[in-house]
């Protein structure tokens, strides 16, 4: 499939696809980009998800954080990769997150008796707040709980208070997205969360997206499987896509994850889903197997970034 045919394909799918390829790949002004994005609520994938949320409650599933992927977290973290502008829906669903999640420590759990919050939740949480627009004094103390959190290695671990003492590559790239979304949102911590950003990409240099730092073996198989959506789960892609994202320096070491990239591309110039994580999804976007237009979409502007000047 030639470039010219692979954008046709990727803009014959779904507004959230749409918006992002508008933007990312064809650098179509804001005005334009906007007017794709606005349709993402009311057509498609968007429309279909914030039908879901009840409207008395304001949940998804009728829960916090379980099941996993149909509860009101993970719904809302979908939502906000689709990336529809906020809706009174989706607002209302922010605010019950940060009502029942944040601890007196600052981090995020939805367990009624839990005291402090989990890593990896309290970074998925202010992904999700910063993506519509919600940095204030609910999700300072967030941030605050996972500067403190970050560890040795310049990364991030939801097992460290149980005793672990080396990063895990799902809590850092939850919460490196989340620190990044903060950051864009105009976070009043901005600055700090930059800085700190900057040992989490070295962490992911260090491994080279995901080998062992020490050894060199494939740290999980699983993550060189591209997912979409990935819930809590790191893979190569997903961690690339950061770091295209936010512009960070094209480091050698990022190499050999690029070059799995490209391995995955098929011969009509799609990346197939790879890989589903084992859960309820209100519906299916995109089979296992066949091409699809979110890891195409994520690929490609991976490939950008890494191939451009």
């Amino acid at each position: 499939m030639a470039d010219g045919h692979l954008l046709d394909w990727l803009l014959e799918g779904d507004p959230s696809i749409r918006w992002q390829v508008m933007r990312d790949l064809q650098g179509l002004p804001d005005a334009a980009v906007n007017e794709e994005r606005a349709r993402v609520s009311t057509t498609g994938w968007g429309s279909r998800l914030l039908a879901e949320q009840d409207v008395e409650t304001a949940m998804w599933a009728n829960g916090l954080y379980n099941p996993k992927w149909a509860s009101t977290h993970y719904s809302l973290q979908l939502l906000s990769r689709l990336g529809p502008f906020a809706t009174e829906g989706i607002e209302r669903g922010v605010d019950l997150l940060l009502a029942k999640g944040v601890r007196s420590d600052g981090g995020v759990d939805y367990t009624l008796r839990a005291r402090t919050g989990e890593t990896c939740i309290s970074g998925m949480l202010l992904a999700i707040a910063a993506s519509f627009g919600v940095v204030d004094e609910r999700t300072e103390p967030i941030v605050d709980c996972l500067l403190r959190e970050q560890m040795a290695d310049g990364g991030w671990n939801c097992q460290r208070p149980r005793g672990a003492t080396h990063s895990s590559f799902h809590t850092t790239i939850n919460v490196l997205e989340g620190l990044a979304a903060y950051r864009s949102a105009g976070g009043g911590l901005a600055t700090t969360t930059h800085e700190r950003e900057l040992p989490g990409r070295e962490f992911l240099a260090a491994h080279r997206l995901f080998r062992s730092h020490t050894k060199g073996h494939v740290v999980k198989s699983s993550f060189k499987l591209f997912s979409f959506p990935h819930g809590w789960y790191y893979d190569v892609l997903r961690g690339l896509d950061y770091l295209q994202a936010t512009g960070a320096d094209r480091d050698e070491r990022f190499a050999e994850g690029i070059e799995l990239v490209r391995s995955r591309r098929r011969p009509d110039g799609t990346w197939p889903r790879q890989n589903r994580h084992s859960g309820k999804e209100w519906f299916e976007m995109e089979p296992i197997g066949k091409p699809s237009r979110w890891n195409t979409l994520r690929a490609l502007r991976v490939l950008r970034w890494w191939e451009g000047p």
